[in-house]
């Protein structure tokens, strides 16, 4: 209960200085964190929670679910058309270049063999835009830059997972099952597909309607039986979540647009619960042992390989070099990194440690840099963040009838 009450207590002050947050360099996703750092074994100890628990890692499974599943129906096919050129630079250039300029690093100043080097460069190479929140959820944002973010967040999720699954097999000395890894991503994005579309099309007849204030429930639902068709069939959920999503919003965007305020909220609850739980197992007994070359690398990671990889990639396109800046910066290290670093703890290789605790810096210091600057970049993309933003006083300008 301990670990409820602090969700709860951080949960009502992050809301009650959003609105601070929305106009500073203070983010709600960085209130978490710090509290995470206090109530953990770091901090107060008032929670103890073991890194290897299927509680954690089922618990960043459930909010990378939600948020890829909430992000898919900001992207239907139409909205994947017209910005493939860009999103498919980012995933097929910007990705890799990450993976391996991350490897190169993590070998050289962390001390870790190729395989394992490229493990920490597979795991570290999704990006997750919910802490650059007024960046992406920001409307007058330019559309293109808001689609590239979120399309390259919804989908290297699942495409680094293979690499991950990869690396971990050979560094366990296991063989590794091309196969089964192709398997499991083509079911993901068929599942995905098939249960919003059967859904989406059967509530074109006129016998099933449903009533407004429950409409958001129905996409809703549709999560629920897509995330736990995945994990009883052993498929992809990230894929699925994400494809699931764009097929409900290219099939009926009507209802996507009804869950989207309640989508929004879902993912940035269990995000916030997520978030808590992860930071508070960075305790200073776990990176106290890290040397400089392991602080080095999570720095090179964000400051210098995701910029470059990105940039890189979208050389000679019509995207403005401001708006291409945006996009080299915001590459932060989210949900799908910390499942992906739990897998590796708990696969039992040599180095698993070690590349936890490289994963857990890394997305520690990218929350911290991107969750703080998502406001003044918006400001630099000469969009002034939201004023005047209600209270909970009366209205005194209204008068009595």
């Amino acid at each position: 209960m301990a670990l409820v009450l602090a969700f709860g207590v951080v949960l009502l002050i992050s809301v009650s200085l959003s609105g601070v947050a929305a106009r500073t360099i203070l983010s709600t996703a960085l209130l978490f964190l710090l509290a995470s750092a206090l109530i953990g074994q770091g901090g107060f100890g008032w929670v103890d929670i073991p890194s290897n628990g299927a509680f954690v890692t089922g618990l960043a499974d459930l909010a990378l679910f939600t948020v890829l599943f909430t992000d898919g129906q900001r992207a239907g096919l139409p909205a994947l058309r017209e910005g493939w050129r860009l999103s498919g630079r980012a995933l097929g250039l910007a990705m890799p270049l990450t993976m391996v300029g991350i490897a190169v690093p993590a070998h050289f100043l962390a001390g870790l063999d190729w395989t394992t080097a490229l493990l920490v460069g597979a795991i570290l190479s999704p990006t997750d835009p919910v802490f650059a929140s007024a960046i992406v959820g920001r409307t007058d944002v330019p559309l293109r830059l808001r689609r590239l973010l979120n399309v390259e967040s919804g989908l290297n999720d699942g495409l680094a997972l293979p690499f991950v699954l990869i690396f971990l097999a050979t560094a366990t000395n296991r063989d590794t099952d091309f196969a089964t890894i192709a398997i499991e991503l083509v079911s993901g994005l068929a599942l995905g597909i098939a249960v919003a579309a059967v859904v989406a099309l059967a509530w074109r007849l006129k016998i099933l309607t449903a009533e407004p204030r429950l409409q958001a429930l129905g996409p809703l639902a549709i999560g629920v039986i897509v995330y736990a068709g995945c994990h009883l069939t052993h498929a992809n959920p990230y894929l699925a979540a994400f494809a699931a999503g764009s097929t409900l919003a290219t099939l009926d965007r009507v209802t996507a647009e009804h869950f989207e305020h309640f989508g929004d909220l879902l993912s940035e609850t269990t995000k916030f619960a997520a978030l808590l739980v992860f930071g508070a197992l960075i305790t200073p007994d776990r990176i106290s042992h890290l040397s400089l070359g392991d602080w080095a690398v999570a720095i090179i990671a964000i400051l210098l390989v995701r910029p470059a990889a990105m940039l890189f990639s979208l050389l000679r396109t019509p995207l403005p070099a401001r708006e291409r800046s945006v996009a080299a910066w915001f590459g932060p290290k989210g949900f799908a990194s910390v499942v992906y670093g739990l897998l590796a703890l708990q696969a039992g290789i040599p180095a698993g440690e070690h590349v936890f605790d490289l994963v857990a810096i890394t997305i520690a210091l990218s929350i911290v840099l991107h969750s703080s600057t998502d406001v003044p970049v918006a400001k630099a993309l000469s969009i002034e963040p939201p004023d005047n933003l209600p209270t909970g006083r009366p209205d005194t300008a209204r008068t009595d009838q």
